[in-house]
């Protein structure tokens, strides 16, 4: 395959378009990776951490002064560290032993380093029902501005002590873009091992436009040491907070100064550019942090007017109901060979679908008994899935 074009060769509306969108950036979130942060000989390398936050600062400092908020891996490596362990456990308790370990620990790191500039840190740990719960996630959101009005370092990590399969993000590129969407963010910066994302040649991939997806066959499965993500949580991320309108960019996380000469306008790593229509910070919150708790299979008909004419689900419309959900509860919708083509909030419970799938809406109340509505889904409560 021939390789990509090289960095040097881009032109110079791209270059230019590039400069603009993180020149304009005032609210930024930064995520470190475990492989960024770990030293070779195993640890946390501590000069490359103080370097990231030398730079965190001065992006907080300097004009235009910027909102930075960071996301941090590194406690179960710690943890490892600190319990004496030869490697990162499999078991979920022994990772949640080192987690508890390890998070102090990782705090300190970063509060010590902040200090040297006289900034306060201020840890923050997030599960994912923290967000998935509407008022939680506006409380994050009060409480994260609050801390970066006062000039604290909000340090974001996952709650992985208390974290399971149910309330877990997964890994923290997951976590930098619901964070990025939480916090309205303007770009997402993941600092990872890789310089960015390389194509089969290993030439690297320097901007993906609005909805590309032609580099789908570049992305590779492969994680670092002690790492939960990899290219491929990298990529979805990004994808993820270029959907609220966000840019993102994958960048060398171990070269000195990389913010800023990201800053600067300089041509590093992989930037995905924001989506030109972005979605509402409710809508990108049902998309992309919500879970289904079941799926409602659609006929052809109700699929087309929710898609082309963006109206709600009837339960005309239904034709198979999957799993079991309250009033209120996320689901995805369906067609008829199990493609999810949106996602949104019940406005009845499965069982009370099961009941009206097929039926219009002046049956409501003849089937029921009562009537909360006349779609299975509102409008204003779904959202279709790209």
């Amino acid at each position: 395959m021939k390789a990509r074009t090289s960095p040097s060769e881009l032109s110079s509306s791209a270059v230019e378009g590039r400069t603009a969108l993180l020149a304009n950036a005032r609210t930024v979130v930064v995520k470190i990776g475990t492989g960024v942060l770990t030293a070779p000989g195993g640890g946390i390398d501590r000069a490359v951490l103080n370097g990231i936050a030398d730079e965190v600062v001065a992006l907080t400092t300097r004009e235009p002064q910027r909102r930075v908020f960071v996301v941090s891996s590194g406690a179960i490596a710690l943890g490892v560290e600190q319990l004496g362990l030869d490697a990162r456990p499999k078991r979920m308790d022994m990772l949640q032993a080192c987690a508890a370990a390890g998070q102090g620990h990782l705090i300190r790191l970063w509060s010590e380093a902040c200090a040297r500039h006289q900034r306060v840190v201020a840890q923050v740990l997030l599960t994912h029902a923290d967000l998935a719960d509407r008022t939680r996630y506006i409380n994050a959101r009060a409480a994260l501005e609050a801390l970066v009005s006062r000039g604290a370092v909000p340090v974001i990590n996952e709650n992985d002590t208390v974290s399971v399969d149910e309330i877990a993000f997964g890994d923290n590129d997951s976590l930098s873009a619901q964070v990025a969407n939480l916090v309205k963010a303007d770009l997402l910066v993941m600092l990872s091992v890789a310089p960015g994302l390389l194509d089969d040649a290993g030439v690297r991939v320097p901007f993906v436009g609005p909805g590309d997806r032609s580099v789908d066959r570049f992305i590779r499965s492969d994680t670092s040491a002690g790492g939960k993500g990899g290219m491929v949580t990298k990529v979805r991320a990004a994808r993820a907070a270029a959907a609220a309108g966000a840019s993102a960019v994958i960048a060398p996380g171990r070269a000195p100064g990389v913010l800023a000469s990201l800053f600067a306008g300089d041509d590093v790593g992989t930037l995905f550019a924001p989506d030109p229509t972005p979605r509402s910070s409710r809508a990108h919150w049902i998309a992309h942090t919500l879970r289904p708790r079941g799926t409602l299979v659609v006929d052809e008909g109700a699929l087309k007017a929710i898609r082309e004419g963006k109206r709600s689900l009837l339960p005309s419309g239904v034709r198979v109901v999957r799993g079991t959900f309250r009033r209120g509860d996320p689901v995805d919708i369906a067609d008829s060979k199990g493609h999810v083509v949106a996602r949104g909030l019940a406005t009845y419970a499965s069982a009370e679908i099961e009941k009206l799938r097929g039926h219009h809406t002046q049956e409501i109340t003849e089937v029921l008994g009562y009537h909360l509505g006349d779609e299975a889904v509102h409008k204003d409560h779904l959202v279709i899935l790209g």
